[in-house]
């Protein structure tokens, strides 16, 4: 029986010693979970969006006729994150989280909903800024500074994944200025931030916080668990704070405009124009009287960083562009047969360049193409057309289903056609048209050229 006892008080004194191992410790990943959490909010946004009856046949009809006749309007719900930055209830997450959304639901941590209001947002820059009007105090998160961070420091991230409510993982910075496709093969994501943090779907729109609580990053995008483990990306906190006035102001964002035609930079063509650098942005050409021909850019030079941020490609350039508001003062250097030469530049406002019709015609609001579009959308430079800026609803237009972003090329009315260069070309024929009359359009989307037609209704 003694042996009992000595055997039973020599394993409690082990199970206690244990027990106690760093009794007053407490892990900063709890403090900055405590600190932020209460800020992050799930979000259920509910719309209606045309989906296909059957992809194959879609996919055939858009190949040859760009539209395809077999969809319908169908339900949507979609899940996501978001983190209230602002007293007056204003919230960041996502731009593809609330697409097409008719109505928005936020949960805070203490599960209160609240019907969210869509304040603005940007599909390129997938952002997106909601609001919350309540007499409730609301909770909310600081933001940081993401162009201080640096590769190896804590990376937490806070969202709702799968459904599965304000859910914490950590990780580290794994690399920053990271370039990744985007979803629907039109260009790139760059300079992100790439985290070991475990994002799943439902993440999009949440914070990634550093180890003092504060937001780096809004957590957007993931590679395929098939072909990689642990590799999420997220917008730096930086880029979204120079929009996020303008959203909150005017519910959309100041393009901003460089005014440069370019190319990739390849082994051909450094060698055919006797380059010295192996990567950047060919400038080709240069827009007259843009910021990038005031400053003295030309022809022949490639622009191999902006604000210290290097340029790979002509696609990185066209986003890093992006990721700052007109009216910014950008530090661009080019490379000018082996000279690195600095130019200080003010980015213009693209509206001032893209001239665009104030009311509708036909039911369009359209603009010209500028240097710009040409560049994102992979277009040649001797494209020609209008870009379609809105739709009004219960047009014709609409009827037939052009889309904000189709170029019209061409205008028929008649059976006359006539190519558009300018929206004055558009202006023209369309101050002309009669109620009766037959209407038809050579429209570029997505790569591929159609026709749509209609007898004009006077909408």
């Amino acid at each position: 029986m003694k042996k009992i006892v000595i055997a039973m008080t020599l394993l409690l004194a082990v199970v206690s010693t244990f027990a106690f191992v760093n009794p007053d410790y407490v892990s900063p990943v709890v403090n900055v979970v405590n600190e932020a959490a209460p800020a992050v909010v799930n979000i259920e946004a509910v719309g209606h969006r045309q989906a296909s009856i059957d992809p194959f046949f879609e996919d055939f009809y858009k190949r040859f006729f760009g539209e395809s006749p077999w969809t319908q309007d169908r339900e949507f719900k979609a899940l996501g994150t978001g983190f209230i930055f602002d007293k007056r209830g204003y919230i960041l997450t996502n731009y593809h989280v609330v697409e097409n959304a008719d109505e928005i639901t936020i949960t805070t941590l203490k599960g209160k909903k609240y019907k969210a209001k869509y304040v603005g947002g940007d599909k390129d820059l997938d952002i997106a800024v909601l609001q919350v009007k309540t007499k409730d105090e609301l909770p909310v998160i600081e933001l940081g500074n993401s162009d201080d961070i640096q590769i190896g420091e804590w990376a937490i991230a806070i969202g709702n994944p799968l459904g599965f409510k304000h859910t914490v993982t950590l990780g580290v910075v794994s690399a920053v200025h990271r370039k990744i496709p985007k979803p629907d093969g039109n260009g790139y994501y760059a300079d992100l931030i790439q985290t070991d943090a475990a994002i799943n779907p439902g993440n999009s729109g949440g914070p990634l916080l550093n180890i003092h609580a504060q937001v780096i990053g809004i957590n957007t995008a993931i590679i395929n668990p098939s072909e990689g483990q642990n590799l999420g990306f997220a917008i730096p906190i930086n880029f979204a704070k120079r929009f996020a006035e303008s959203l909150i102001n005017t519910g959309k964002v100041s393009k901003a405009y460089l005014g440069v035609y370019i190319q990739n930079v390849t082994e051909t063509l450094a060698k055919t124009f006797g380059l010295k650098v192996t990567k950047g942005a060919f400038v080709s050409d240069i827009e007259k009287g843009s910021p990038a021909e005031k400053a003295g850019i030309k022809p022949g030079d490639v622009i191999i960083k902006i604000d210290n941020k290097e340029i790979n490609s002509a696609d990185e350039l066209v986003y890093i562009v992006k990721t700052y508001p007109a009216g910014e003062k950008i530090k661009v250097v080019v490379n000018r047969k082996g000279k690195e030469i600095t130019y200080e530049i003010v980015l213009a406002e693209r509206e001032e360049f893209a001239k665009a019709t104030n009311e509708y015609y036909l039911g369009l609001k359209v603009r010209d193409l500028t240097p710009e579009d040409l560049n994102e959308l992979r277009l040649p430079k001797g494209m020609y057309g209008v870009m379609v800026e809105d739709v009004k609803d219960g047009s014709d237009a609409q009827y037939v289903n052009i889309k904000k972003g189709d170029i019209i090329m061409e205008m028929y009315v008649n059976g006359k056609g006539a190519k558009l260069e300018t929206i004055k070309d558009f202006q023209k024929l369309s101050s002309k048209i009669k109620k009766g009359d037959y209407i038809g359009f050579i429209v570029f989307r997505n790569g591929y050229r159609m026709s749509v037609y209609f007898t004009y209704s006077g909408n």
